[in-house]
């Protein structure tokens, strides 16, 4: 279902605090007054607050601002991905080989080929190394190899800071193991290399040759494959705890859907293009990772509230996109946040040094968005503020609502 995002026939300024709407118990003017802070900038502030049955504005201050999301960039990124290959869908990791079978002898290479799974464990190497014990192969006369070529080998994204490859995130790569345990005295996909010869050779299984890298050659034969968990889970775990590798290996693995090499800026232009399917407000939005790392990211208080409506009105994707948001009181990076709105808020935080967001829904009726920049962002009073904002939110007749089917 496409969105229709149904705007209010009021003017709004562009660069200040909006003029109270038409709303019960003045909720315009309580929710300006919650964003008011002397330590956050409200010219740098992006907020709105939608009725998302109606598609009513019943708030808005600089929504069409674009902003510095922070980790508020994840909710496009998945909601793009569940989408686009749907929540059962999983990463297939598989294992390759050249050459031809003799006996109990493998003549020839293997190749471990990612797909870009970030769940990617030893426990699963291993099982594919017990693949190729129980079919017989007792040796290999040859090299393992890790095949990271469905990426770029960029380990980072442009407008990263130096130190966040190894520190927010692992180093990025279409076959990480165990999220790169090991790196940087390796490269991901030769510790996944080693780490399926020594699972083989734990199974009895001698390998003559060392790890290495290499692409599989087309023709090579399947041997063995694993599969990650449904998409819905992934990104369950990715929102609620603010997961930035696992969002950059979905970014990446979304620009291989029309089968070239996955890159951070082919996968952000299949996330425009959802975004734009579903009549989304684009305007100043700019993707440049899946994260919210990057400083060169941009979106808007409106294009958010728009991927949440959008969330909600797809029957195909509502209950893994709703059920991904962290729970005020309980669950996620909101555990520890609005206890007094506990399960009646669900929402996306985000904080960077530049930038502090929250959006989400109240009570399944009213989807907002609150995104405060600066240079640097005052975190603390930015996330009080936002607190405020939701719960005027919560206490109102909107707020008390309960969403229809």
């Amino acid at each position: 279902m496409r969105l229709r995002l149904a705007l209010c026939s009021v003017a709004i300024a562009a660069t200040a605090v909006s003029s109270p709407l038409a709303a019960p118990g003045d909720l315009a003017t309580r929710l300006s007054k919650t964003l008011r802070s002397p330590h956050v900038s409200l010219a740098r502030t992006s907020a709105i607050a939608v009725d998302v049955r109606t598609g009513a504005v019943l708030f808005a201050h600089n929504e069409r601002l674009p902003v510095i999301p922070a980790s508020n960039e994840k909710l496009p990124v998945s909601w793009a991905a569940l989408t686009r290959l749907g929540p059962a869908y999983r990463f297939k990791t598989e294992l390759l080989g050249t050459g031809v079978r003799t006996g109990a002898t493998w003549d020839g290479d293997l190749f471990l080929r990612g797909s870009g799974d970030p769940n990617l464990t030893v426990a699963d190497i291993r099982r594919l190394a017990a693949s190729v014990r129980a079919s017989g192969i007792t040796r290999v006369a040859g090299r393992i190899r890790g095949d990271e070529s469905l990426f770029d080998a960029r380990r980072g994204v442009a407008g990263w800071k130096t130190y966040f490859v190894g520190v927010e995130t692992p180093p990025l790569s279409a076959l990480v193991v165990d999220r790169a345990r090991g790196w940087p005295a390796h490269s991901p996909p030769l510790l996944a290399a080693r780490t399926l010869r020594a699972a083989l050779v734990e199974r009895g299984v001698t390998v003559d040759g060392l790890p290495g890298l290499g692409k599989a050659p087309a023709g090579a034969e399947l041997l063995a494959s694993d599969h990650s968990p449904r998409l819905a889970t992934i990104v369950r775990a990715m929102n609620r705890e603010s997961d930035n590798f696992t969002a950059e290996m979905l970014l990446k693995h979304l620009g291989t859907v029309d089968g070239r090499i996955g890159t951070s800026a082919r996968g952000a232009r299949v996330v425009l293009a959802e975004l734009r399917a579903a009549r989304i407000p684009i305007a100043g939005v700019r993707l440049v990772d899946g994260s919210g790392l990057s400083s060169l990211d941009r979106i808007t208080a409106e294009a958010l509230v728009g991927v949440i409506r959008a969330g909600l009105e797809n029957p195909r994707i509502r209950d893994a996109f709703v059920g991904s948001l962290a729970v005020a009181g309980q669950s996620g990076t909101l555990r520890s946040r609005l206890p007094a709105l506990s399960g009646i808020v669900r929402g996306k935080t985000g904080t960077t040094s530049r930038a502090c967001s929250l959006s989400g829904l109240v009570n399944g009726s009213v989807a907002f968005a609150v995104l405060q920049d600066g240079a640097p962002v005052a975190f603390w009073p930015a996330r009080a503020a936002q607190d405020r904002f939701v719960t005027a939110l919560a206490r109102s007749a909107y707020g008390r609502a309960t969403a229809s089917g």
